[in-house]
Protein backbone atom coordinates (compact mmCIF):
# COMPACT_ATOMS: atom_id res chain seq x y z
CA UNK A 1 0.00 0.00 0.00
CA UNK A 2 1.63 3.29 -1.08
CA UNK A 3 2.24 5.90 1.61
CA UNK A 4 1.18 9.44 0.68
CA UNK A 5 2.39 12.38 2.74
CA UNK A 6 -0.16 15.17 2.38
CA UNK A 7 1.05 18.64 3.35
CA UNK A 8 -1.42 21.54 3.62
CA UNK A 9 -0.94 25.09 4.86
CA UNK A 10 -4.02 27.08 3.86
CA UNK A 11 -5.26 29.72 6.29
CA UNK A 12 -8.75 28.50 5.39
CA UNK A 13 -7.99 24.92 6.40
CA UNK A 14 -9.92 22.25 4.52
CA UNK A 15 -12.03 24.95 2.82
CA UNK A 16 -9.00 26.48 1.08
CA UNK A 17 -8.90 26.12 -2.69
CA UNK A 18 -5.55 24.31 -2.64
CA UNK A 19 -6.76 21.95 0.12
CA UNK A 20 -9.93 21.15 -1.79
CA UNK A 21 -7.94 20.25 -4.91
CA UNK A 22 -5.56 18.03 -2.98
CA UNK A 23 -8.43 16.30 -1.18
CA UNK A 24 -10.23 15.74 -4.49
CA UNK A 25 -7.08 14.16 -5.89
CA UNK A 26 -6.73 11.80 -2.92
CA UNK A 27 -10.44 10.94 -2.96
CA UNK A 28 -10.23 10.27 -6.70
CA UNK A 29 -7.36 7.86 -6.23
CA UNK A 30 -9.41 5.93 -3.68
CA UNK A 31 -12.52 6.03 -5.87
CA UNK A 32 -10.51 4.34 -8.61
CA UNK A 33 -9.95 1.43 -6.24
CA UNK A 34 -6.41 2.29 -5.20
CA UNK A 35 -5.42 1.41 -1.63
CA UNK A 36 -3.35 4.24 -0.20
CA UNK A 37 -2.24 5.24 3.27
CA UNK A 38 -2.38 9.01 3.81
CA UNK A 39 -0.49 10.92 6.49
CA UNK A 40 -1.83 14.47 6.67
CA UNK A 41 0.28 17.24 8.17
CA UNK A 42 -1.70 20.47 8.44
CA UNK A 43 0.91 23.19 8.89
CA UNK A 44 -1.71 25.83 9.65
CA UNK A 45 -3.55 23.88 12.33
CA UNK A 46 -0.30 22.63 13.89
CA UNK A 47 2.33 25.17 12.94
CA UNK A 48 5.98 24.28 13.38
CA UNK A 49 8.43 26.64 15.10
CA UNK A 50 10.19 28.92 12.67
CA UNK A 51 13.93 28.67 12.35
CA UNK A 52 15.81 30.79 14.89
CA UNK A 53 19.36 30.87 16.21
CA UNK A 54 18.64 28.35 18.97
CA UNK A 55 17.00 25.87 16.61
CA UNK A 56 19.68 26.30 13.95
CA UNK A 57 22.39 25.62 16.55
CA UNK A 58 20.63 22.46 17.66
CA UNK A 59 20.31 21.12 14.11
CA UNK A 60 23.94 21.84 13.26
CA UNK A 61 25.47 20.46 16.45
CA UNK A 62 26.75 16.88 16.35
CA UNK A 63 24.32 14.52 18.14
CA UNK A 64 26.87 13.55 20.77
CA UNK A 65 27.43 17.20 21.68
CA UNK A 66 23.81 18.30 21.95
CA UNK A 67 22.23 19.36 25.20
CA UNK A 68 18.95 17.75 26.25
CA UNK A 69 17.07 20.75 24.89
CA UNK A 70 18.95 20.60 21.60
CA UNK A 71 18.25 16.87 21.32
CA UNK A 72 14.52 17.51 21.70
CA UNK A 73 14.66 20.13 18.94
CA UNK A 74 16.57 17.78 16.63
CA UNK A 75 14.15 14.93 17.32
CA UNK A 76 11.26 16.98 15.96
CA UNK A 77 13.17 17.65 12.76
CA UNK A 78 14.23 14.00 12.55
CA UNK A 79 10.59 12.89 12.81
CA UNK A 80 9.56 15.21 9.96
CA UNK A 81 12.38 13.91 7.78
CA UNK A 82 11.32 10.33 8.60
CA UNK A 83 7.82 11.17 7.31
CA UNK A 84 9.30 12.31 4.01
CA UNK A 85 11.58 9.28 3.74
CA UNK A 86 8.67 6.89 4.30
CA UNK A 87 6.46 8.57 1.69
CA UNK A 88 6.09 6.95 -1.71
CA UNK A 89 4.45 10.16 -2.92
CA UNK A 90 3.99 13.67 -1.57
CA UNK A 91 0.85 15.73 -2.12
CA UNK A 92 1.13 19.45 -1.37
CA UNK A 93 -1.76 21.90 -1.17
CA UNK A 94 -0.05 25.20 -1.99
CA UNK A 95 -1.80 28.56 -1.65
CA UNK A 96 -0.04 31.68 -2.85
CA UNK A 97 0.48 34.35 -0.19
CA UNK A 98 2.13 37.62 -1.21
CA UNK A 99 3.75 35.94 -4.21
CA UNK A 100 5.44 33.28 -2.07
CA UNK A 101 4.91 30.06 -0.15
CA UNK A 102 3.15 30.28 3.23
CA UNK A 103 5.55 30.95 6.10
CA UNK A 104 4.31 27.78 7.79
CA UNK A 105 5.38 25.77 4.75
CA UNK A 106 8.78 27.47 4.75
CA UNK A 107 9.16 26.46 8.41
CA UNK A 108 8.52 22.84 7.39
CA UNK A 109 11.16 23.12 4.67
CA UNK A 110 13.64 24.53 7.19
CA UNK A 111 13.09 21.44 9.36
CA UNK A 112 13.61 18.91 6.56
CA UNK A 113 16.25 20.55 4.33
CA UNK A 114 19.30 19.73 6.48
CA UNK A 115 22.89 19.34 5.40
CA UNK A 116 24.10 15.85 6.23
CA UNK A 117 20.55 14.51 6.45
CA UNK A 118 18.65 15.26 3.25
CA UNK A 119 21.50 16.76 1.22
CA UNK A 120 25.26 17.17 1.45
CA UNK A 121 27.87 19.50 0.06
CA UNK A 122 30.41 18.06 -2.38
CA UNK A 123 33.17 19.42 -4.59
CA UNK A 124 30.64 19.43 -7.42
CA UNK A 125 27.97 21.24 -5.46
CA UNK A 126 25.06 20.05 -3.30
CA UNK A 127 23.93 16.45 -3.65
CA UNK A 128 20.49 15.21 -2.60
CA UNK A 129 20.32 12.31 -0.16
CA UNK A 130 16.64 11.43 -0.59
CA UNK A 131 15.32 9.01 -3.18
CA UNK A 132 13.24 10.59 -5.90
CA UNK A 133 9.47 10.19 -5.64
CA UNK A 134 6.46 11.96 -7.21
CA UNK A 135 5.45 15.28 -5.67
CA UNK A 136 2.03 16.59 -6.71
CA UNK A 137 1.67 20.31 -6.00
CA UNK A 138 -1.84 21.78 -6.12
CA UNK A 139 -1.20 25.48 -6.55
CA UNK A 140 -4.20 27.78 -6.03
CA UNK A 141 -3.79 31.45 -6.98
CA UNK A 142 -6.13 34.43 -7.00
CA UNK A 143 -4.38 35.88 -10.06
CA UNK A 144 -2.59 34.42 -13.08
CA UNK A 145 1.17 34.05 -12.68
CA UNK A 146 2.37 30.88 -14.42
CA UNK A 147 5.15 31.67 -16.86
CA UNK A 148 5.76 35.14 -15.45
CA UNK A 149 8.52 36.53 -13.23
CA UNK A 150 5.94 36.91 -10.46
CA UNK A 151 5.62 33.14 -10.09
CA UNK A 152 8.28 32.70 -7.43
CA UNK A 153 6.71 29.51 -6.07
CA UNK A 154 7.28 27.13 -8.97
CA UNK A 155 11.06 27.59 -9.34
CA UNK A 156 11.55 27.68 -5.56
CA UNK A 157 9.71 24.40 -5.05
CA UNK A 158 11.61 22.71 -7.88
CA UNK A 159 14.95 23.95 -6.51
CA UNK A 160 14.36 23.10 -2.85
CA UNK A 161 13.09 19.59 -3.52
CA UNK A 162 15.80 19.10 -6.12
CA UNK A 163 18.37 20.07 -3.50
CA UNK A 164 17.24 17.04 -1.50
CA UNK A 165 17.21 14.71 -4.51
CA UNK A 166 13.50 14.88 -5.36
CA UNK A 167 13.01 15.94 -8.96
CA UNK A 168 9.67 14.41 -10.03
CA UNK A 169 7.67 17.58 -9.36
CA UNK A 170 4.22 17.87 -10.94
CA UNK A 171 2.22 21.11 -10.72
CA UNK A 172 -1.55 21.30 -10.99
CA UNK A 173 -2.51 24.97 -11.17
CA UNK A 174 -5.82 26.70 -10.52
CA UNK A 175 -5.23 30.35 -11.34
CA UNK A 176 -7.46 33.39 -11.52
CA UNK A 177 -9.69 32.25 -8.67
CA UNK A 178 -10.32 35.87 -7.65
CA UNK A 179 -10.89 37.11 -11.21
CA UNK A 180 -14.61 36.43 -11.41
CA UNK A 181 -16.84 33.33 -11.28
CA UNK A 182 -16.34 32.32 -14.91
CA UNK A 183 -12.54 32.43 -14.71
CA UNK A 184 -12.59 30.62 -11.37
CA UNK A 185 -14.86 27.86 -12.71
CA UNK A 186 -12.61 27.39 -15.73
CA UNK A 187 -9.56 27.19 -13.46
CA UNK A 188 -11.14 24.52 -11.26
CA UNK A 189 -12.26 22.51 -14.28
CA UNK A 190 -8.77 22.66 -15.80
CA UNK A 191 -7.30 21.42 -12.52
CA UNK A 192 -9.78 18.52 -12.42
CA UNK A 193 -8.93 17.53 -15.98
CA UNK A 194 -5.18 17.46 -15.32
CA UNK A 195 -4.83 16.30 -11.72
CA UNK A 196 -4.59 12.58 -12.48
CA UNK A 197 -2.22 12.96 -15.41
CA UNK A 198 0.89 12.21 -13.35
CA UNK A 199 -0.68 9.97 -10.70
CA UNK A 200 1.21 6.75 -10.08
Amino acid sequence: MPNILYISSSLSGEQGHSSQMAQEFIAGRRAQGESINVIHRDLHAQALPHLDAQRFAALTTAPENRSAEQSAIAEQSDALIAEVRSADEIVIAMPLYNLGVPSTFKAWIDHIARAGETFRYTENGPQGLLHDRPVHIFAARGGQYVGTAMDTQSPYLRHIFGLMGIESIHFIYAEGLNMGPETADQARQHARETMFKHAS
